[in-house]
């Protein structure tokens, strides 16, 4: 027995560690040292970048949607529910002990007239690591879903921001479509005016009409666009949807860079990655236990019974009696089912494997992306801006030379649109750099507040996960 216990103590095998995946699976990616999208700034990647962003309206949002959005919810209660499995899986490394109990008096129960308590315990010695392999695959997996929920946790948090910016700019290109409408409605008047004192013609105004029409109906979609985008984010909010959220006036600017550090750290970094990395260490243990379950099991017993019986007089022993042993149980032929459930593992375990390299590289995709767009946007306002202006100012004079008689509706109507069309994508193209900062920083695995810290011999926050936790 004291050989056995020492068996019992011996150390289980670690399960692959990410390198060990990830030379196993992602055999043709090479990680550069640098980012291959273009020249980034310098630092480690930061948490609480909601902060960078320095709106406070958009920090209450977040705070709202992290306590009462759905997907969080049911994520919290993924987590309580991995806990206890967490739990459960362990719970056979200790000895079990149960009270069996029974009278009734003369008859009892089963006319036998036996009454009497007994205590017994018992405790499979771990031989050969099935109990604790069950364990270990019941903590990695609970540490999975952590991580699972505070990447939720960041995705809620940068769909908050992205829904928070892109129903400003539905307000301001309602503003702007609103602005347009006058700007056409001054032009009928002005072709109206031409025509009454003989120096336009009819075409002029009916095509002034027309164009005035147009925005007018464009106007009415962003209308409709605005409310959808308020819906979608008190959605996220865990509101009912009104439509009936204030929103800001004018997107932020002045907006930092964002530090990207090196794509060697990102694997590290993600909760996701972390997350699929111990599903693989889950699979792995679960295998273990699958090959423990082939072998003998031994247990020790021991019980203390008192019994009397009012019917019959029994054979004078001691009373109560104390009793010690040991079982063994050996599978000898099961149709293969173990070794079916050993293969089964196996495979799961290959499949995790493949996971981590998918959600890997998905990392490194998402990341190259974003910086790609981020550059991308930064070019294009600047283009943008400038054509705003000129549009601007060939309106300006296109309406002179209309109102001299050197120029005709038509050109006056096309720099409208023109104007029209470029403050619109000057909009949509800093909304869409604010959103791709967003999306950088959640493909960066920052944390978009600052991470919990870990207080030793508690349990974690619903929904929350720290580095030191996962690496564990």
């Amino acid at each position: 027995m004291l050989a056995a216990c020492a068996l019992a103590g011996c150390a289980l095998q670690p399960p692959p560690s990410p390198q060990d995946i990830q030379a196993q699976t992602m055999q043709n990616v090479r990680t550069p040292t640098q980012w291959a999208a273009a020249t980034v700034p310098a630092g480690a990647v930061q948490d609480a970048w909601l902060s960078s962003f320095n709106d406070a309206q958009l920090d209450a949002l977040v705070q709202e949607a992290l306590a009462h959005n759905a997907d969080l919810l049911v994520a919290a209660g993924r987590i309580e529910q991995a806990a206890a499995f967490a739990k459960l899986s362990g719970a056979t490394l200790y000895p079990a002990l149960n009270l069996l109990a029974r009278g009734g008096g003369k008859l009892g129960g089963d006319n036998s007239g036996l009454s009497g308590v007994g205590l017994f315990a018992s405790w499979e010695l771990d031989i050969w690591g099935r109990v604790r392999s069950a364990g270990a695959a019941g903590t990695a997996q609970y540490v999975s879903v952590l991580a699972d929920a505070a990447f939720a946790r960041q995705s809620i948090a940068a769909a908050v921001a992205k829904s928070w910016y892109l129903a400003i700019e539905a307000r301001l290109q309602r503003t702007l479509a609103t602005a347009i409408v006058k700007t056409s409605e001054q032009t009928v008047l002005l072709a109206q005016d031409r025509l009454r004192i003989g120096r336009g013609d009819e075409y002029d105004v009916v095509l002034a009409q027309a164009s005035l029409e147009t925005y007018r109906d464009a106007a009415r979609q962003l209308v409709f666009s605005e409310a959808q985008a308020q819906r979608a984010l008190e959605t996220l909010l865990g509101r009912y949807p009104a439509a009936a959220l204030t929103v800001a006036t004018s997107l932020p600017t002045g907006v930092p860079a964002v530090p990207v550090g090196l794509p060697s750290e990102l694997l590290e970094r993600r909760p996701d990655v972390i997350a699929a990395q111990q599903r693989v260490a889950a699979a792995f243990n679960q295998v273990a236990e699958a090959k423990a379950a082939r072998l003998p099991r031994i247990a020790l017993t021991s019980g203390v019974t008192s019994i009397s019986s009012d019917l019959f007089v029994l054979k004078e022993q001691d009373n109560p009696v104390l009793s010690i042993g040991a079982n063994l149980t050996a599978p000898i032929f099961n149709g293969w089912a173990l070794q079916a459930q050993v293969d089964i593992r196996t495979a799961a375990q290959k499949v995790a494997a493949a996971e981590y390299a998918k959600v890997a590289q998905r990392a490194f995709s998402e990341v190259e992306t974003a910086l790609a767009a981020t550059f991308a946007a930064d070019e294009r306002e600047a283009f943008l801006a400038s054509a705003v202006r000129s549009s601007a100012r060939a309106l300006e004079i296109a309406q002179t030379r209309l109102r001299v008689g050197a120029g005709d509706m038509r050109a006056v109507l096309q720099q409208e649109a023109a104007l029209s069309a470029a403050r619109a994508s000057l909009a949509r193209v800093q909304t869409d750099r604010l959103v791709q900062r967003v999306n950088l920083n959640l493909a960066l695995g920052g944390s978009a507040q600052p991470r919990p810290t870990e207080v030793s011999g508690t349990k974690p926050e619903a929904g929350t996960v720290t580095m030191d936790i996962a690496r564990r």
